[in-house]
């Protein structure tokens, strides 16, 4: 299981999620805007936008704000906004390579709460290219082990599915599966998964780190710690990191909750 998949189980199981829900909403909203604004407002013919909104209403976005952004973000209706796409680098405690992606319509302001939200957690920005290039760019689909109308997902249906559509990896995350791809290929994954009637969370492309730090459980807490607060910025739409938590510092952090 690789770094990537240990965080994201670990910040479902850590997020407040009651409290973020309105700041999660937004930001679901915003990639929905802009994939509807790059690609029109056709799910059906927009493979990314198709995504956008799978993944807000398996957060439980309400539909007619889902239809809304689809309307502003084609140009249907007025109010939609131009958000530029921005990735800066940087690092948290202990060496940890960070990735961060956001969408904003203030690329000062943008810049201003990263680099805050770093500085104030022990962390620090880097130049441009001293980190990226120790991420690739992978299709991630996520498929929840329990399915709504179907036998539960294991990795052997999922691998008898999805190995022809170019999928490279199956990594179980505890309560789901997370299916790794070339970032071309993720949409051919899904859809081979939709052919088969298994149902499925999200998939989209992300930074997967092809070079890990190991962690400590301080060290977790810290990268941990940063990544949070860099996740509050409205701007700041993803964080990556390439820090590495065996599930024994997990086990640990899980007791002292």
């Amino acid at each position: 299981m690789s770094g990537h998949s240990k965080w994201a189980t670990t910040k479902h199981k850590k997020a407040a999620i009651d409290a973020k829900r309105g700041k999660l909403f937004a930001k679901l909203i915003k990639n929905i805007e802009v994939a509807a604004r790059q690609g029109g407002g056709d799910a059906v013919g927009n493979p990314t936008l198709f995504d956008a909104i799978q993944k807000a209403k398996k957060s439980s976005v309400p539909n007619d704000n889902i239809d809304r952004a689809v309307k502003r973000g084609s140009g249907a209706e007025a109010g939609g906004a131009e958000y530029l796409a921005l990735t800066y680098e940087g690092y948290a405690p202990g060496g940890v390579a960070l990735l961060i992606e956001c969408l904003t319509d203030n690329k000062n302001r943008a810049v201003a709460e990263v680099r805050t939200a770093l500085q104030k957690n022990g962390g620090s920005m880097a130049e441009s290219g001293s980190v990226a290039y120790l991420f690739g760019r992978k299709g991630v689909v996520i498929v929840p082990k329990a399915q709504n109308d179907s036998e539960d997902a294991t990795e052997d249906s999922l691998l008898e599915v999805v190995l022809d559509a170019g999928a490279e990896d199956v990594n179980d995350l505890g309560e789901s599966f997370e299916i790794v791809s070339e970032a071309g290929d993720f949409v051919t994954v899904r859809e081979s998964l939709q052919g088969a009637g298994i149902d499925y969370d999200s998939a989209e492309a992300s930074w997967l780190p092809s070079v890990e730090v190991p962690l400590d459980k301080d060290g977790a807490k810290k990268m941990f710690r940063i990544i949070e607060a860099l996740e509050d910025s409205d701007d700041v739409q993803n964080v990556y990191a390439n820090g590495d938590v065996s599930d024994d510092v997990l086990a640990e952090l899980d007791a002292e909750d």
